[in-house]
């Protein structure tokens, strides 16, 4: 019996751990977003923005604009519009991921149209010095902020589902990493502010916790109701 209080109490803090991280990474979100757009609509500071292109001139060469276009493919709107449907359906063969499928599915969609909601809310142009031609408006960056909504949702169903520590971290790392590199290439080919994609990020996590959560809610809705009508059908 101790045993098995023990056992209890310690996955309780555990959970509890879990909650407050959560939070924590929320609140961290909803102050970064602030900020950012305190700093470009209230103070309109364009500083930090400006030392960032500097940065990124810093070691630019044909190469390494090439890498960075090919860093920045895997957050357009080419590749978000194949990628979830292709993780759909692989998902879909596994009867434990399916409900991760749906998911993938609702955050990709819903995470593109309140990007688009929040361009147009802040209607701020793209920068004059853009390596590329880019349509739309600017804050925040729909690559940084679906980007992460997309990759951290795969790096939430890496953590959970994968059992292997190795493999764990390891995909996890190439996820954060290739997340962070096309926020970076976003600035370093000038379509967008290092405040936009801060933001973005920012928007990104706050909108897949929000997303996760309601997603934890209906799930146990759904999965609840159809138990009550087994044992409804077990009684009759």
């Amino acid at each position: 019996m101790k045993s098995l209080t023990k056992r209890f109490l310690k996955l309780l803090t555990l959970l509890s751990a879990e909650a407050v991280l959560v939070a924590l990474a929320f609140i961290a979100c909803l102050l970064v977003f602030g900020y950012m757009t305190r700093e470009v609509f209230i103070q309109q500071d364009t500083d930090f923005d400006h030392a960032m292109f500097r940065y990124a001139a810093t070691h630019r060469s044909e190469s390494m604009t090439r890498l960075m276009r090919f860093f920045s493919f895997f957050a357009s709107a080419d590749y978000l519009l194949v990628a979830p449907a292709l993780i759909v359906l692989v998902m879909a063969w596994f009867h434990h991921l399916r409900w991760y499928a749906l998911k993938v599915l609702v955050i990709a969609f819903t995470s593109t149209m309140l990007n688009q909601l929040l361009k147009r809310l802040f209607e701020r142009p793209r920068p004059m010095t853009a390596m590329l031609e880019q349509s739309g408006l600017s804050f925040p960056s729909g690559h940084a902020m679906i980007g992460s909504s997309f990759y951290g949702l795969l790096i939430y169903i890496v953590w959970r589902e994968v059992r292997s520590p190795f493999w764990r971290w390891l995909w996890v790392s190439l996820l954060s990493v290739l997340l962070l590199l096309i926020g970076y290439s976003r600035i370093y080919l000038n379509v967008h502010y290092t405040t936009d994609v801060l933001a973005g990020y920012a928007m990104g996590i706050i909108w897949l916790l929000i997303a996760v959560w309601l997603m934890k809610k209906l799930e146990r809705w759904y999965f609840g109701g159809l138990e009550n009508m087994e044992g409804r059908k077990l009684e009759s």
